[in-house]
């Protein structure tokens, strides 16, 4: 489903993201971590085609990803970790213009839409200007509009901050329903209890670089410690502790 090979950006002098190279299958949740600054979200965009690397590739569905790959981004979907939603639209509106964007059978995206409002308990409040939403609430909608459409791959940086904790619950029991689906999730995030509970492979990314790369499991044989948590085993890969 995704391949990096050797993936490079920098910006004058400084290397934000150096030679990355993994590759993530159908049914995996992807968590890729790593401290502030430390290149994800350069890569992320990069894998979404909204950046342009200075050199190597990404691969999704056997093709190369571009800024211009249009075909490809219809099978993906993005919450980046500020979403910049349109302020003047409902939230109904920007929902209805996600449908429209992705071209979803109508009947097919109101039920799908009523179950995700149901999820994140925002009925009755879809006909409220985005520009008057909470950040939680402009999470919520943020992540209907990138689930409705039930992408093959689905990109997440950060998707609980700001979000309750029902919400949140709700949220890890649906991801792990959808790569359940064959579907895959890259998922970016510093709640590395998150990541630890639902995540089939870690990737820890540190000052641009890949640091580490496996499964729980692996990253706890790595580090000698068989009953760490992935909190301990960041803190002591990156010298936090």
């Amino acid at each position: 489903m995704i391949k990096v090979d050797r993936l490079r950006k920098r910006y004058g002098t400084h290397e934000a993201v150096k030679d990355l190279d993994f590759s993530v299958g159908e049914g995996e949740l992807f968590a890729f971590i790593g401290p502030n600054g430390s290149g994800k979200s350069t890569t992320i965009r990069m894998m979404t085609g909204l950046l342009k690397p200075t050199s190597g590739a990404v691969e999704l569905f056997g093709e190369e990803m571009g800024m211009e790959r249009i075909h490809l981004k219809k099978r993906i979907s993005f919450v980046p970790d500020t979403p910049d939603l349109i302020g003047k639209l409902t939230g109904r509106e920007y929902l209805n213009f996600i449908s429209s964007a992705y071209r979803m059978d109508e009947a097919a995206f109101r039920e799908e839409q009523q179950k995700l409002v149901e999820m994140f308990e925002l009925e009755g409040k879809l006909d409220t200007l985005v520009e008057e939403y909470s950040h939680g609430m402009r999470q919520k909608v943020a992540l209907i509009g990138a689930l409705v459409h039930k992408p093959d791959i689905l990109f997440l940086d950060e998707p609980t901050v700001g979000l309750d904790p029902k919400s949140s619950r709700n949220l890890k029991n649906y991801l792990r329903d959808y790569i359940n689906q064959g579907k895959t999730v890259f998922l970016t995030t510093h709640n590395l209890a998150l990541a630890e509970e639902i995540a089939t492979d870690i990737l820890i990314i540190y000052n641009g670089e890949n640091l580490a790369h496996g499964s729980l499991g692996e990253l706890r044989s790595r580090i000698e410690e068989p009953d760490a948590t992935l909190e301990d085993i960041f803190l002591k890969l990156t010298g936090g502790s």
